[in-house]
C-alpha cells in the first residue's frame, strides 16, 4: 500500500505560483509511475500531468504545457507540481496518485492509477 498527503495548496493571484508536495509512505516511490489530476465543482477529475517511472519523461495536459511541472524528489519520496502562471481556471482540488508498480507509459487516464491523496485545494483569483 501506498499512503498520499499533499500540501501546498492555497489562494493566490492571477499569474502567481504554487508548488504543491505529495509525500508517499507505505512504499519507495522506485518503480511507480506518478500523476497529478484536478477536479473543478461540477466537473470530471482530470489528468494534469504524469511523470515516467521508467524514462522520467514527463506528459502534461494542453492547458497547462510550459506553466506546471511535475517532478520527484525520491530521497524525500515526494512528488511535486510546481505550477506558475496560475489563471481562474486553475481552480480546482488538485490529486497526486500513483501508479501500480512497474506499470509504465502515458499514463492519463485515472483507471491508470492504484492509489491516489485526499486532495489539496488551488484557488486563482482574478
Amino acid at each position: 500500500q501506498v499512503h498520499l498527503v499533499e500540501s501546498g495548496g492555497g489562494l493566490v493571484q492571477t499569474g502567481g505560483s504554487l508548488r504543491l508536495s505529495c509525500t508517499a509512505s507505505g512504499r519507495t516511490l522506485g518503480g511507480y509511475s506518478v500523476g497529478w489530476f484536478r477536479q473543478a465543482p461540477g466537473k470530471e477529475r482530470d489528468f494534469v500531468a504524469t511523470l515516467s517511472w521508467s524514462t522520467g519523461n514527463t506528459l502534461y495536459a494542453d492547458s497547462v504545457e510550459d506553466r506546471f511541472t511535475i517532478s520527484i524528489d525520491s530521497a524525500r519520496n515526494s512528488i511535486y507540481l510546481q505550477m506558475n502562471s496560475l489563471k481562474p481556471e486553475d481552480t480546482a482540488v488538485y490529486y497526486c496518485a500513483v501508479a501500480a508498480r512497474y506499470k509504465s507509459g502515458w499514463l492519463q487516464s485515472r483507471d491508470d492509477y492504484a492509489y491516489w491523496g485526499q486532495g489539496t485545494q488551488v484557488t486563482v483569483s482574478s
